[in-house]
């Protein structure tokens, strides 16, 4: 069975996110982790400030965490009555970087699915403070699912590459897992054309050929901006789900750089998958 941790602060993004992965694998047997992560009811800025150990077990936050984690629970049982999903409300105090780690540890966990952004919902901003955070830190796969975007099945997946990366199997895992039950093509973009590839790229490209195979396309795009290419693709081609693996070679740091975001008014619309460099559960072919 798979286990699915869905990080929620009660707002309505991180609902859609979860009313997302519902759908996404309604057709597959999955454990649900409801995590609400709330701050003590004093709170410091510097987290050695406090013992979260001495805290009260009865702190009105915590109540009131637990009774808006099973107001979520009823309101997504009334909606999605499938058998095959069992719900787990947790309810911990903490920072949620940290607990997420420690939920995925403990329970095992093979998939994050969250919100690009919290209850905030900044407009000028591509994600949310704690999706970056996540995102960058956390040894697991996570996709994180644009405000208000309405599930759509991932018949076209982009998944932009430098072929700096020795791909397993194992890594892309949860990739195939989709592309497999959606009959998904999957496009694989390279920025920087065919004749600049090193030895050890021809060697992974060929690596990634024989793990994707099935329906696949490759396609290599001149020199340029890596993200600016990405998003003149997407433009051109309509996608449905956008894949990266987490490479600090990559545009994904680049992503969070306002500056460049703003100067080409990149914005992402689709959900967006973020691979681990290296699969939490082992390196198997």
């Amino acid at each position: 069975m798979k286990r699915i941790l869905l990080p929620t602060d009660f707002s309505e993004n991180a609902y859609n996110a979860i009313d997302y992965a519902l759908n996404l694998f309604k057709e597959e047997a999955c454990s649900f982790y409801l995590l609400h992560v709330f701050s003590p009811s004093i709170y410091y800025e510097e987290r050695t400030f406090y013992d979260d150990r001495k805290m009260p077990l009865d702190d009105e936050n915590q109540i009131d965490s637990l009774r808006q984690l099973n107001e979520l629970r009823e309101r997504i049982l009334k909606k999605f009555k499938n058998p095959k999903h069992i719900f787990v409300p947790h309810s911990t105090l903490g920072f949620l970087v940290d607990e997420i780690g420690t939920m995925i540890e403990k329970e095992e966990i093979d998939l994050v699915i969250m919100g690009t952004k919290g209850a905030t919902g900044a407009k000028e901003v591509l994600f949310g403070t704690n999706t970056v955070d996540v995102i960058k830190k956390i040894e697991c796969p996570v996709i994180a699912v644009p405000s208000n975007y309405i599930f759509k099945i991932p018949g076209n997946v982009l998944f932009p590459t430098d072929y700096e990366i020795d791909y397993r199997k194992e890594q892309l895992a949860e990739l195939l897992n989709i592309a497999n039950e959606y009959n998904s093509a999957i496009h694989i973009l390279h920025i920087g054309g065919s004749s600049n590839l090193s030895e050890q790229q021809v060697s992974n490209k060929l690596k990634l050929q024989k793990i994707v195979k099935g329906n696949s396309l490759f396609y290599d795009i001149p020199n340029g901006n890596t993200v600016e290419g990405i998003y003149k693709f997407q433009a051109k081609n309509p996608m449905d789900f956008l894949i990266m693996i987490q490479n600090k070679r990559t545009f994904l740091e680049r992503l969070f750089i306002k500056s460049i975001v703003k100067k080409i008014g990149f914005t992402i619309t689709i959900p967006f998958m973020v691979l681990p460099h290296w699969s939490k559960k082992g390196d198997t072919q």
